[in-house]
């Protein structure tokens, strides 16, 4: 199944729903990735004046919009896709590893405030925050990153700022959302226990990825 070579955007949403997870990035796992199975002209290039190229890096709007799946940094803190079908179960497992933010704590102010306004880019996320001084912008990114890993914040789109002619540029900024916010709060319930839930996805995954260890298995899940 990963051995798929894809030329475009709907052949990857086709090929993100057969497989379920699916890193954007080197995951670790030879071939299991967005960037490893897309055609060589898919992949990002440096132009001869400088620009680039980087076609799989501009599906990533569409696919999250319209391909039936969810994208946030779900895999030991990089970025990667998840289809509808599996996401209750990894969003089932994950909130029994990870404790629910404390009240008072960083990580409740960050989801209240994302909450409060529905979808916000990170830039924006961590100015409501406070997290506008000096070296703030890592720490920020820490916390956000914990709670995309927890499954209680994704991206919704991607922004772009535009030059004077109205052209996007750039490589833009991730729009957050809280997920029953962005896919409804049954999308994000399961009707098996976590660790059912953990160990669907791992056998899964197991037969998808028969190379794998399962040191690199489970940390993925």
């Amino acid at each position: 199944m990963m051995n798929a070579e894809i030329h475009s955007c709907p052949e990857l949403m086709e090929l993100i729903q057969r497989v379920g997870f699916l890193p954007l990035l080197d995951s670790g796992i030879r071939g299991y990735s967005a960037e490893e199975v897309v055609d060589e002209d898919c992949r990002y290039v440096v132009m001869d004046d400088g620009g680039w190229d980087w076609p799989l890096w501009k599906w990533k709007g569409p696919i999250v919009t319209e391909g039936r799946c969810v994208y946030g940094k779900l895999f030991a803190g990089k970025a990667g896709f998840v289809s509808r079908d599996w996401w209750p179960d990894l969003c089932n497992w994950r909130r029994s590893k990870f404790a629910a933010p404390a009240e008072g704590s960083i990580e409740e102010t960050i989801l209240l405030t994302l909450g409060e306004h529905g979808s916000m880019i990170t830039r924006e996320l961590r100015a409501a925050c406070g997290f506008d001084g000096p070296k703030m912008r890592s720490r920020f990114d820490t916390y956000v990153t914990r709670l995309q890993m927890a499954t209680r914040i994704l991206t919704e789109d991607f922004v772009y700022p535009t030059d004077k002619h109205g052209r996007e540029y750039g490589w833009g900024w991730s729009l957050l959302a809280i997920p029953e916010q962005l896919l409804g709060r049954d999308a994000c319930r399961c009707h098996r226990t976590p660790e059912e839930s953990y160990q669907r996805i791992y056998n899964h995954l197991r037969q998808l990825l028969p190379e794998a260890t399962d040191k690199q298995i489970r940390r993925l899940i």
